[in-house]
């Protein structure tokens, strides 16, 4: 990718003068089955951007209580587009329950309400254990989505992850949604960077919303080479990310004092509470950095260990036994 990047062919993509740039676009739309594609600068803003180009103030776009939209976007839609949430409870697969929505959405119009204007699902779901959602439920939202001709956005981040654990193609995946974004970071190990793909005209629009959040970027295309080296090189090998995170949740099974939550399906996350309280999972953060193992600790006794290029299985075996130290440091023997 560093290669790459230093050769990369460079233009001004506000003007859409990059070529590298508008080859990473036309080939992520391609890989999405979508007409075009917009280079943007994080998954966080390609989502926002996204719900900001099919929502229009005083409309609510419908969310899962655990979507990273919901958690973790700092409430961008909100703020900035006079857009408003409505949260749908999530299974612990990550699936929405269609009766909440059904009801969300089949609600007789009425002037003190907000009017839907977008469902956004997640794929694989972060909260959730990393879980791959079926493509019977993204099915069941579309056809319910079409009832009420509502737009659906796929927060795809980790969508090849989803596609490899599903024995799919991301393609497939996005065939069910009328805009995604996925990340070019993450399991596909660029530097920085997401793409949001759709329609012509849906891309068109979502251009100009890039423009008014301050993503326009000039030279691009050193972003984008590492993108096109990512879409043609990392993503056969998530599978063996999903064998390390398998791998490291058997051994911290085995750990006295850790508890790993269960997943219908696993991909590249382990999320784990241990023993004790907050006190005692920041011993055990600490306890795990002393041994150069990094963890991210989430909220009270919570954790998440996520596999990634250039972790190996003998790192795995490593962050067992770490574990294994750590466990035995903080509640003792």
């Amino acid at each position: 990718m560093r290669e790459a990047i230093a050769r990369a062919e460079l233009g001004d993509d506000v003007y859409g003068e990059d070529p590298t740039v508008n080859r990473l676009e036309q080939t992520a739309a391609a890989i999405m089955g979508k007409e075009a594609g917009l280079l943007v600068s994080s998954g966080t803003m390609g989502n926002l951007i996204a719900m900001l180009t099919h929502c229009g103030r005083g409309t609510k776009a419908i969310v899962g209580t655990q979507s990273h939209t919901y958690c973790y976007e700092a409430g961008g839609v909100s703020v900035l587009g006079g857009v408003m949430l409505a949260p749908i409870r999530n299974a612990d697969s990550g699936e929405l329950d269609l009766d909440e929505l059904k009801g969300e959405i089949s609600a007789p119009m009425d002037d003190h309400f907000a009017t839907p204007s977008l469902i956004v699902l997640e794929n694989t779901h972060n909260r959730c254990g990393g879980s791959p959602v079926k493509l019977s439920h993204l099915a069941e939202v579309r056809e319910l989505a079409n009832r009420r001709a509502l737009p659906v956005h796929l927060d795809g981040a980790r969508i090849f992850n989803a596609a490899i654990a599903l024995e799919t193609s991301a393609k497939e995946i996005a065939s069910y949604f009328d805009s995604v974004t996925f990340c070019l970071s993450k399991g596909l190990a660029c530097p920085v960077g997401s793409v949001l793909c759709g329609s012509e005209d849906f891309i068109a629009r979502a251009h100009r919303i890039r423009k008014l959040l301050g993503g326009g970027m000039r030279q691009a295309g050193i972003i984008a080479a590492a993108g096109l080296v990512a879409l043609d090189t990392m993503v056969d090998r998530l599978a063996e990310d999903h064998q390390n995170a398998r791998a490291l949740a058997q051994g911290l099974t085995l750990v006295a004092g850790i508890n790993v939550r269960p997943v219908p399906q696993r991909t590249n996350m382990v999320h784990f509470d241990i023993d004790g309280d907050a006190s005692s999972a920041g011993r055990f953060t600490n306890a795990m950095k002393d041994r150069g193992v990094l963890v991210s600790h989430r909220e009270s006794t919570a954790f998440r260990a996520v596999t990634h290029y250039g972790i190996t299985r003998p790192d795995i075996d490593r962050t067992v036994s770490a574990a294994s130290e750590a466990a035995a440091e903080v509640f003792g023997d």
